[in-house]
């Protein structure tokens, strides 16, 4: 499968042994049994003294110190299965916080993540890159260009933000309305904090210091033909920068190469799409041929790399009503991205290694 073309553009466990028990001396009278006579005990002189070092006592096997048990790890499963057992307790009693969206930050660190955690290690094998680049705290706009067919890329750059970040921050996504009229999708997307795109929630996150993630692309982007994999899209009316210029919050532009390749777009069936209320309907070399089996995304080698910010904090409250202000750094915010893109297609020695 061939890359896009180059474009020219400006529990350490605490072990029994770690702690040595003293040495037991052996005792120097003997025991009496039954019908035993009574051992004489003849005086000994005692020799001169003198100073004595640790290779003057001969230590033989039977004079060692006994060896402390090791432990074989049952206190650390024990610990495991009482944090699982209340867990489960409070998910039953109710006792369980979740914020004004829904996002519920104990199941997504104790099973969603888990859940998604083998396939961003072990099937996506992701790289990141830049995770430095992310503030420790306080408001922030991760901007990331979108693709895939399947919005899978957002999952991992939320994992990769989750279990990389030095500070364990938590990505707050901005989703399409399709995202909360799924059934099932719509619950979970909730619960791993994802909120509906608009200005008004994506404020509100910013002003209480959430990092947010935005992927202007839409479905122009996740939707578009495998012919024109990373090439991104227009990215709006800038409605994510006049956000961020609200709020003094730096732009982190985000590039993630890997996720075209899952589900090659090679064609797209409209009027099907139209009946069923999607934006696309996707044909793909597997989807729908072999049914089931074709929705299996493909194991490609993924990189996300998190660019460098872009601060916003030094502009005035009015800035975010300037439109040439908002096209400017819109602009700047895509031209970073596709560059970064183009750099990575570069270095990267194939899609799935």
């Amino acid at each position: 499968m061939a890359d896009a073309k180059v474009i020219p553009f400006d529990d350490d466990r605490s072990r029994g042994a770690a702690v040595p028990r003293p040495s037991r001396r052996r005792g120097g009278g003997s025991r009496r049994t039954g019908g035993e006579q009574p051992a004489v005990v003849r005086e000994v002189q005692p020799l001169p003294s003198r100073p004595s070092t640790q290779d003057d006592v001969p230590v033989t096997g039977e004079e060692q110190p006994p060896e402390t048990p090791r432990t074989d790890g049952g206190g650390g499963l024990e610990r495991r299965v009482a944090s699982g057992l209340a867990f489960l307790r409070r998910r039953l009693t109710g006792d369980y916080e979740v914020d004004d969206f829904g996002y519920d930050e104990e199941l997504t660190d104790q099973v969603l993540m888990s859940l998604l955690r083998p396939v961003y290690e072990k099937y996506f094998r992701v790289e990141v890159k830049g995770v430095e680049n992310i503030p420790a705290d306080g408001g922030a706009l991760i901007v990331a260009n979108h693709s895939g067919t399947l919005p899978l890329d957002g999952l991992m750059m939320q994992v990769a933000v989750h279990d990389h970040h030095p500070a364990g921050r938590h990505l707050r996504l901005l989703a399409a309305d399709l995202v909360f009229v799924l059934p099932v999708v719509n619950e979970l997307a909730r619960k791993l904090g994802h909120t509906l795109a608009c200005a008004e929630d994506a404020e509100r996150l910013l002003a209480e210091g959430e990092l947010v993630g935005v992927m202007p692309e839409g479905f122009k982007g996740i939707g578009k033909p495998f012919s024109e994999r990373y090439k991104l899209q227009r990215f709006g009316r800038g409605g994510f920068v006049s956000t961020a210029l609200r709020q003094g919050a730096p732009i982190i532009p985000c590039s993630i190469v890997g996720a075209e390749e899952i589900y090659p777009m090679i064609g797209n069936a409209k009027t099907l799409a139209r009946v069923l209320g999607f934006p696309y309907f996707p044909l793909t070399p597997t989807f729908p041929w072999l049914g089931p089996l074709g929705g299996i995304p493909l194991p490609t080698k993924w990189t996300i790399q998190f660019g460098e910010p872009i601060p916003t904090d030094g502009y005035p409250p009015e800035a975010a009503e300037d439109p040439m202000l908002m096209f400017n750094l819109t602009d700047q915010v895509r031209e970073q991205i596709q560059h970064t893109l183009y750099k990575l297609l570069v270095q990267r020695r194939s899609v799935f290694f």
